[in-house]
């Protein structure tokens, strides 16, 4: 059902509530006014008989249908007259009184001016009827007008639901690639959130858009280099007429392809990354996680004759999604081991400080000079001179990774002011 609909439905539905109510009211407060308007005419009618002599209808009542009856009776309790010679009622008391009569109730007043008692009395019914039929007067322009009430109702509602439809109606009729934001004049407050919120949307998606289609142009620059020398070096071995030379030339082939799949990876890396996609967190154990990674690169540091070990290590707790924080891990050490000379070491270290845990990754190359340091977190970004073999997207993934977990990354130096120290800080958990 609509939302025009469902606020008519429930309009409708409590108007018609309050307009059972108020007739309930209304009856009730006219069936009282009536009781205290009869209440008042049988006094008033009881006094102005206190002073006459009644002997017969005809002589107070001539020829009219009453609908009250008047007795009177002496001071010797003999009925001296009675108006209505079909109807009889008992003396009751002084004042105002209800008797039962044949199954119907009677309103009667009583009256004595010490010589005779005078009783007027009116039936309940008689009561009843003027009461409902003074309320139904009231009501029935009410109850006429609910027809109305209902196409207003209708017509409002629809008028406040304008907006929404024209919102509705400006997506619906845009082009596919159009991500402008919506106009936000003149709608009403309780819609500017809901559109600034779209636009925001919008906003983000139009980014992600651009990001994704940045990403696959450099995506594209960045593998038509390795794939040009994979076919170079595939016609490289077709031309080898020695052993010698086809031997060298399988060599570069298989250098060229494990650059190609290492760019590859982290191409798959990257994409599954940005945009950041909804996964499940965890509490992780950093101090094991940085063991655990130690291990997995001890023989990539051992076949460069690289020294990997722990340093500082204590116990360190992370909210974050397991595997990618094994891929921030594992991006740093690699970049590590890879930049590091022959004879050299990296550090691992994974502590907590001031509620926070911290991971760095200490190693003895190059390092990175001061101006650079921003810009080697781009993505395809590598510094003059460094590795071929590198893709230019470790530290790019690094910093994704750490900015869904709101980690902040320093980059300084190594010990001795040589080579390059990493300090990646996590938020207190």
């Amino acid at each position: 059902m609509s939302i025009r609909k469902n606020l008519f439905v429930a309009l409708l539905s409590a108007l018609l509530l309050v307009g059972l109510a108020a007739s309930a009211a209304t009856y009730i407060a006219a069936r009282n006014e009536a009781n205290e308007l009869f209440d008042y005419q049988l006094r008033q009618m009881a006094l102005s008989l206190r002073d006459q002599t009644l002997q017969s209808q005809n002589e107070i009542f001539p020829e009219f249908d009453y609908d009250f009856i008047v007795q009177v009776w002496d001071s010797a309790g003999t009925r001296v007259y009675l108006s209505d010679q079909n109807i009889a009622l008992p003396q009751s008391g002084l004042g105002f009184d209800t008797v039962p009569v044949n199954g119907e109730d009677w309103r009667t007043f009583t009256m004595s001016n010490g010589v005779k008692v005078i009783q007027v009395a009116q039936p309940m019914g008689l009561r009843r009827d003027r009461a409902a039929a003074i309320a139904l007067r009231i009501l029935a322009p009410l109850l006429a007008s609910i027809p109305l009430f209902a196409l207003l109702i209708w017509l409002l509602v629809g008028r406040g639901l304008r907006p929404l439809a024209d919102i509705a109606r400006a997506l619906g009729t845009r082009a596919p690639s159009s991500l402008e934001p919506l106009s936000e004049e003149g709608l009403p407050g309780e819609i500017q959130p809901m559109v600034a919120q779209l636009n925001g949307l919008l906003d983000r998606l139009a980014e992600a858009i651009e990001t994704q289609k940045q990403f696959t142009a450099d995506a594209a620059h960045e593998l038509r280099s390795p794939l040009t020398a994979l076919q170079l070096q595939v016609q490289l071995v077709e031309r080898a007429r020695s052993t010698e030379d086809r031997h060298d030339a399988l060599e570069q082939l298989k250098t060229g392809i494990r650059r190609a799949s290492r760019l590859v990876e982290q191409l798959l890396t990257m994409a599954r990354l940005d945009p950041a996609v909804v996964q499940a967190r965890s509490i992780i154990e950093l101090d094991e996680l940085a063991a655990s990674v130690a291990a997995d690169f001890e023989t990539l540091a051992a076949a460069k004759r690289v020294g990997l070990r722990l340093g500082r290590i204590g116990p360190a707790r992370v909210d974050g999604v397991p595997q990618a924080l094994r891929t921030l891990l594992g991006n740093l050490v690699d970049n590590a081991i890879r930049y590091t000379p022959e004879g050299g070491k990296v550090t691992l270290d994974a502590y907590a400080e001031d509620g926070r845990a911290i991971f760095s990754v200490t190693d003895a190359g190059p390092g990175i000079p001061i101006e650079e340091r921003q810009r080697v977190f781009d993505r395809f970004y590598r510094l003059p001179g460094s590795d071929p073999q590198g893709s230019g997207l470790g530290l790019a993934i690094v910093r994704r990774i750490a900015e869904s977990h709101r980690a902040e990354i320093e980059l300084g130096e190594g010990e001795a002011g040589r080579g390059l120290r990493v300090i990646v800080r996590f938020p207190a958990s």
